[in-house]
């Protein structure tokens, strides 16, 4: 006889709904509004010009959190692709259990986990093309279907045997990219390579020689990953671009790799970990718990490693310059190459965050503060494409239709629309980016209403 599943949390959907309505806002562009001159020295000559280092400090600690960190650290901005990831895992011993309540086999559900992991990635390798066939493999759908069907197969394990294979594939990923000759003749190709292809002015050959001595085997483009990809695996796949010398395929100018679906799969078993907590017998308390403290347990652990993730800012510079010269880096805390350590420091906010939407949702009851919230979460794979494919679209239709009102209502042009012209107004991009989410939202909410749930 199939037993009841365990009742969905909207603790659940609220914290999907939240990851990703801060990655279609992209940030609502306040890294952009925030390197505005016109907007730092707004305070300026007026009446608050005593707070104008407190407004310009403001706008820089926006404009860190909402971007990405260049190499190693950790920004708000980076922490939305880990929830997500994270969110797979909690949410996979609901949806196990939902199909076995529904009758559903064990090799039934297992085809349905390859049928997915399939989709994710077609689905994500075609997002990523844009107007040109070039694979890759480095978005979130991609690297979510790339692990999909591992972690599958550790559903209904005991969290012992899923902290145990966390561990081993961090260990066993960490001590190959340690172990890995690094192979001078790669480094100076790479280098020759930022410095001839054009591949963008973001790029800078010095970051392939950013870290030294046991650190140097995590610089960008030349660690065992990056290696790995233009030696074995990125030139087996048509590309548009012309190949390098010949070469094809050389870097990914973010510094993304491949494989790091491979130590993303960890954040995905921390994940299944908080999930099967959440869906067991064991009471709010105890759940909560739980969560807060294998957040902290990640956080001891990545900073042991990585002595760079500790707050230092608020310390005097003496006393920063003196943590510094006793600083370590064990295993950097990169995101781009998820290394070991930015999978665990990551998974501890994520523990943390779902344990603060568990606390406010399900256990102090307040349901209908997050209901915006979950509304996206429950249509989290509409919102990612919505947001991949029409969020540009969204943000012309909405200067002509504020161009229109204009004409309609005899104003003069830029009454309206000028509200929405980058080069006239500094805070536009905030305001575009905010109507072009709130649209996304109520497509969203349409089908909320209409009981549509699009689902892979």
């Amino acid at each position: 006889m199939a037993k009841d599943p365990p009742a969905r949390l909207m603790s659940l959907d609220a914290y999907r709904g939240f990851v990703m309505l801060a990655m279609a806002s992209s940030g609502f562009a306040l890294s952009r509004v925030a390197s505005k001159p016109e907007v730092l020295s707004q305070l300026e000559g007026t009446q608050w010009a005593d707070w104008s280092g407190a407004w310009q400090a403001a706008w820089h600690a926006l404009g860190y959190q909402f971007s990405h960190v260049a190499w190693t650290g950790c920004s708000f901005w980076d922490l939305i692709q880990p929830s997500f990831m994270f969110m797979v895992g909690v949410s996979l011993p609901f949806s196990v259990a939902s199909r076995e309540a529904k009758g559903h086999s064990a090799a039934h559900g297992f085809l349905h986990t390859v049928y997915r992991s399939i989709v994710l990635i077609a689905l994500g390798v075609f997002l990523g093309w844009g107007f040109e066939v070039r694979f890759n493999f480095v978005n979130v759908l991609t690297q979510i279907g790339l692990g999909y069907t591992f972690l599958y197969l550790l559903a209904g394990r005991s969290l012992n045997t899923l902290a145990l294979t966390a561990t081993l594939v961090l260990v066993g990923y960490g001590a190959w990219f340690a172990l890995e000759p690094i192979d001078q003749a790669d480094l100076d190709l790479t280098k020759q390579y930022i410095t001839e292809a054009e591949v963008g002015p973001q790029l800078d050959e010095a970051e392939c020689s950013q870290f030294q001595n046991w650190a140097a085997h995590w610089n960008k483009h030349t660690n065992a990953a990056a290696q790995l990809d233009r030696q074995q695996i990125m030139n087996r796949f048509p590309r548009h671009e012309e190949p390098w010398n010949g070469r094809g395929f050389w870097i990914n100018a973010g510094g993304y790799q491949t494989l790091n679906f491979i130590p993303s799969l960890a954040t995905m078993i921390f994940g299944l970990m908080a999930g099967t907590v959440l869906s067991s017998a064991r009471g709010d308390g105890e759940r909560l718990s739980w969560l807060f403290k294998a957040g902290l347990v990640c956080f001891v652990i990545s900073m042991a490693a990585d002595s760079t993730l500790w707050p230092t800012q608020w310390l005097s510079p003496d006393l920063q310059a003196k943590f510094y010269e006793y600083s370590w880096s064990l295993c950097p805390a990169v995101k781009r190459i998820w290394s070991p350590t930015w999978a665990v420091f990551s998974s501890g906010w994520a523990f943390w965050m779902l344990a603060g939407f568990y606390w406010l949702v399900d256990i102090r009851g307040c349901r209908w503060l997050v209901f915006p919230l979950a509304v996206v979460g429950l249509n989290s794979i509409a919102m990612y494409c919505m947001s991949q494919l029409i969020k540009g679209w969204i943000g012309g239709k909405l200067y002509q239709v504020t161009r229109a009102i204009e004409g309609t209502a005899g104003l003069d042009t830029g009454t309206i629309s000028g509200w929405l012209d980058y080069g006239t107004f500094a805070y536009a991009p905030i305001l575009d980016f905010t109507l072009r989410l709130f649209a996304m939202w109520c497509v969203c909410y349409w089908l909320y209403r209409k009981r549509l749930f699009i689902r892979i």
